[in-house]
């Protein structure tokens, strides 16, 4: 079966999510787990050092500017669950507006990215990178405040990782999960909220 973007979205709708064992196989999982993590909206901490970290920094953020390069950075490690199907199958969702990057970047250097997929009031965050101390987090930071500020009911993470946790993201089981999908499906947001600046500063972030 050809993993076409009307084919994503009625999977994320059901509540599921393809995987791949690895860069190499081209054999599409679809995975449905019993345990789904999410971070409640709001449910981002931004500690003090990342916090510290973020104006010291003081990054360039955008979105959409470089979607190939976010799920490149992605995948640019030992293992990956992103072969060639999926990305160019994100890559198709992209252009037809249902899938999002947010790049965060120090100069000409993309430093840190996550992307995903929206639906309704429901963010599906698919994957994100770091190429410098803390390039993840600060994405994630600058994403949730954009979430919020557009209305998103679902922040779905997939999977419960320590480092997640440690930023706020908690697991929930498969039934609760599907009725908060139900809900944010329901439901409308924006990505782009009217009047939110293209390249937020960090004043306006961390406010």
């Amino acid at each position: 079966m050809k993993l076409t973007p009307e084919l994503l979205l009625r999977a994320y709708g059901a509540g599921v999510f393809p995987m791949a064992e690895g860069r190499a196989d081209p054999v599409i999982h679809w995975i449905d787990p019993q345990r789904r993590a999410i971070f409640p909206m709001p449910g981002f901490h931004t500690s003090h050092s990342l916090a510290r970290h973020i104006r010291r920094t003081q990054p360039r953020v955008t979105v959409d500017a470089d979607f190939a390069g976010v799920v490149r950075g992605c995948a640019n490690r030992p293992e990956t669950w992103i072969n060639a199907e999926i990305f160019a199958a994100y890559s198709a969702l992209f252009d037809q507006g249902h899938a999002h990057s947010l790049e965060v970047w120090h100069g000409s250097e993309m430093i840190g990215g996550i992307y995903g997929v929206v639906l309704g009031a429901a963010f599906f965050g698919e994957s994100m990178f770091s190429a410098k101390v803390n390039g993840s987090k600060m994405a994630l930071a600058y994403l949730m405040h954009r979430l919020q500020a557009g209305g998103f009911q679902l922040f779905d993470v997939q999977f419960l990782t320590d480092h997640l946790a440690s930023l706020g993201a908690v697991e929930i089981s498969r039934a609760s999960y599907r009725q908060r999908l139900a809900e944010a499906l329901a439901n409308t947001a924006q990505f782009a909220p009217q009047g939110y600046p293209s390249e937020p500063e960090v004043a306006f972030v961390l406010s």
